[in-house]
């Protein structure tokens, strides 16, 4: 069965004359005949009941007819769905994100995108760097905004455009500040400060770059950090936080994330800074997802 079948049993159908169907068709009737034999026989079912005078549809002929027509109909759609799909306008990307540019311009992102196009459908999906590389690399993800990876670490697959750069604060339980266990000056904290209280740290293997940035902080000031809870969500931290569990560096955008029980400080002395970027395969990348970096491209220009 082909479509070139379907579309003879509904002009059949449509006109219940043999004739009538193949001059619509363009066609001669033989041929026309054959074809709706040949259908009936690949199907094994009678669809026309046929006399001298009359063609009828048999009781399952009538019942197909409407799916017929509907094959017909997504048929003659599939060039123009071709053509957009071309062009982009409609489609499917999926982006995964780390938590934390949810507070920063991941919603504008979104929103511009779906201004843009509308038809296109953005499926949006929250999930730490290495996650986001390895689903990359198999192809379960069309993109990705992660945090940059060491020069030369990423795949080479996968291509990398940085988009901004945070830096990180200190995350302190709001108790210890009123207690006096921890002591802000100017509205900043100083290492000696947070040297003995317990950081709540990601894991190295989902976050090595946060974990080794915070790690070299301290190595730099010849100590390492007091081992507390560990987590990887960055709301789950910053709850952890507000329950007095220990302190937590993290991007100065989480500041935006408004918890009770937390208060956010910068570093006295220099900050250290996270490159966040986006990344996708470098081939095979649909025109949609082709739009997005468009996008990501005119909100963050290249210096």
């Amino acid at each position: 069965m082909d479509i070139r079948q379907i579309r003879h049993f509904v002009a059949v159908a449509e006109e219940l004359h043999f004739g009538r169907a193949a001059e619509r068709l363009g066609m001669t009737q033989p041929p026309l005949s054959q074809s709706i034999q040949a259908l009936e026989a690949d199907l094994g079912l009678t669809l026309f009941e046929r006399t001298r005078r009359s063609v009828t549809l048999t009781p399952v002929g009538h019942e197909w007819l409407p799916h017929a027509r509907r094959v017909l109909e997504e048929a003659t759609e599939l060039p123009r769905v071709a053509r957009r799909l071309s062009r982009g306008e409609i489609g499917r990307v999926r982006l995964s994100f780390i938590s934390f540019v949810s507070y920063s311009f991941l919603p504008k992102l979104v929103r511009r995108f779906k201004e843009r196009f509308p038809e296109v459908e953005l499926v949006l999906n929250e999930a730490t760097s290495d996650v986001q590389i390895a689903e990359l690399l198999d192809g379960a993800l069309d993109a990705g905004i992660i945090i940059a990876p060491p020069r030369g670490a990423l795949h080479s697959p996968l291509r990398y455009r940085p988009v901004e750069t945070d830096r990180l604060v200190v995350a302190v339980p709001e108790e210890w500040v009123i207690s006096g266990r921890v002591v802000p000056r100017g509205g900043k904290l100083d290492f000696n400060a947070l040297r003995d209280l317990p950081v709540i740290l990601f894991p190295r293997h989902s976050a090595p770059v946060l974990h080794d940035l915070v790690t070299r902080y301290y190595a730099e000031r010849d100590a390492a950090p007091v081992p507390g809870q560990q987590a990887v969500q960055m709301q789950t931290i910053i709850n952890l936080v507000s329950s007095g569990l220990g302190i937590a560096f993290v991007p100065s955008t989480m500041r935006r994330l408004i918890r009770p029980g937390v208060a956010y400080f910068r570093l006295a002395e220099q900050q250290p800074e996270i490159e966040i970027g986006f990344a996708w395969r470098g081939t095979g990348a649909s025109a949609a997802l082709r739009h997005l970096a468009d996008i990501i491209d005119e909100m963050f220009p290249v210096q």
